[in-house]
């Protein structure tokens, strides 16, 4: 026993004397250094911008500049108006009419300078007979409306205030970016001075089929009375107006939608200077990407627009833009989607110069087009909307003349004859139409009286058959 634990001891030394001679002879000194590190661990917060890799400092998220300043700037609408109920079973029996009651709707407006003019939605005040105003600091004053225009849903209202007011300045929406943080300010549910925070999700949004509309989308949390309330940036510039929410309850989900401001405040422009507005067109139509056609001639895919007819003496058309172009750019603006090119020339007027980058047998060419009045396309016509027939379909067809009925909300054409979307009219009494520019000819003649002055139309219905009424 003792042997063993004598060979063990032995070993062991011999290890330890091993190692020191190693460590002492061989082996080449390392200083050690130790350091006392007391600092804190860091941590990557919500605010890190991955680009730079630098964490964004609590001043660029700050709102409350931003939101002071507007809530002031931002009213409630209340728009009464006079409505008569469904009569009753009594009304019918005692042969009494059924009584007008009030209705009030609410919502919000923007005031746009110190001399009290206000921007908010049209169907805010849609029918109203009596529109008041409650500022931030619960003054109420009486608004006189100046001007609506339906297709963009604006109107811009207009209240006496004994000072100046307080007013949000225009920003320019066309800049404005997806990722970046807005607040939408407004009266939801009659709560005064709401604000609430979000990102641009999505530009130039289309939320309709038969309108071309170019929507902001948003999810700062909107809903039922902001209508018509500000969105804007983080230097509390106005980029939107808040006009719709995307909803299965009523309520918002996570989506909503906003007027740009490049759009809003060219519609209100137009209505204080000229009274209604004023729209530029380029004078071509587009090809539906999603469309069979596009399909088959490989452009669904494309990055930009297939222009697909250029309409005569437009101002595409006077400066050179061909059938089968893909339209790149409006100026600086990518146009990869109808609602792109339509959003934009959105905030044009008529006479505007507008650089048109196209791609023709794949090269760049820019192409500056004067952009012309919409009469010279479609016009409005007792009752019906009424628009030049594409080039295109005139030679599939073998149509020498005539202008295609778009919509038609006259009563007695539609009864008595059919009239619907998609009829021609080739001829009113002895004068043959060649384009919207006769039709504007003879209603400049006879002005309101226009029906009354037909004795005879000529027309095409939806099978082309050539169709001649006589009033007599």
């Amino acid at each position: 026993m003792k042997k063993i634990l004598t060979l063990v001891f032995v070993s062991v030394l011999g290890g330890i004397i091993t190692l020191s001679a190693y460590k002492y002879f061989i082996e080449e000194t390392q200083p050690i250094t130790i350091t006392d590190n007391q600092q804190e661990p860091s941590f990557i917060n919500a605010n890190y911008d991955a680009t730079t890799s630098n964490l964004l400092s609590n001043a660029d998220i700050d709102f409350t500049v931003a939101a002071e300043n507007t809530v002031h700037a931002v009213v409630h609408v209340k728009n009464t108006a006079l409505v008569t109920g469904r009569p009753t079973l009594q009304d019918f029996f005692y042969g009494r009419q059924a009584t007008p009651r009030a209705q009030v709707g609410t919502g919000s407006g923007v005031i746009i300078n110190k001399d009290g003019y206000i921007i908010t939605n049209n169907h805010v005040i849609a029918g109203s007979n009596k529109i008041s105003i409650t500022l931030n600091d619960n003054r109420v004053y009486d608004a006189k409306l100046i001007g609506t225009d339906e297709e963009t849903d604006i109107a811009l209202l207009k209240i006496d205030a004994e000072e100046d007011l307080p007013s949000i300045a225009f920003g320019d929406s066309d800049t404005a970016k997806v990722g970046e943080w807005v607040l939408a300010v407004g009266n939801p549910f009659n709560l005064t001075s709401t604000v609430t925070a979000g990102i641009i999700s999505a530009k130039s949004r289309d939320l309709s089929t038969n309108k071309s509309q170019s929507f902001i989308q948003t999810d700062a949390a909107v809903n039922p009375g902001n209508s018509g309330g500000a969105l804007v940036n983080a230097r509390g510039e106005l980029i939107g107006i808040n006009t719709a929410i995307s909803s299965q309850t009523g309520s918002y989900i996570g989506y909503s939608f906003a007027v740009p401001s490049n759009i809003a405040r060219k519609v209100v422009e137009d209505i204080m200077e000229f009274g209604d507005v004023q729209e530029g067109v380029l004078g071509v139509s587009i090809l539906n990407s999603q469309s069979q056609e596009a399909k088959e001639l490989g452009v669904n895919e494309i990055q930009g627009v297939y222009v697909s007819n250029v309409e005569a003496n437009s101002g595409a058309d006077k400066s050179g833009i061909k059938n089968g172009d893909i339209i790149k750019k409006l100026d600086n603006i990518e146009i990869s989607k109808f609602s792109d090119l339509s959003g934009y020339l959105k905030t044009k007027r008529p006479n505007d110069v507008v650089n048109v980058e196209i791609l023709r047998n794949g090269r760049i060419k820019s192409i500056p087009v004067k952009l012309s009045k919409s009469d010279i396309i479609s016009v409005e016509f007792m009752d019906m909307q009424l628009r030049n027939i594409p080039s295109k379909l005139k030679k599939a067809y073998d149509i020498s003349h005539g202008v295609i009925v778009q919509d038609n909300k006259n009563a007695f054409l539609y009864s008595k004859l059919g009239f619907r979307s998609g009829y021609i009219i080739t001829g009113i009494n002895d004068m043959k139409i060649q384009s919207v520019a006769d039709i504007s000819k003879f209603s400049e003649k006879y002005g309101a009286d226009a029906q009354d002055n037909i004795y005879r139309l000529e027309y095409l219905d939806s099978n082309l058959e050539k169709k001649e009424v006589i009033f007599r």
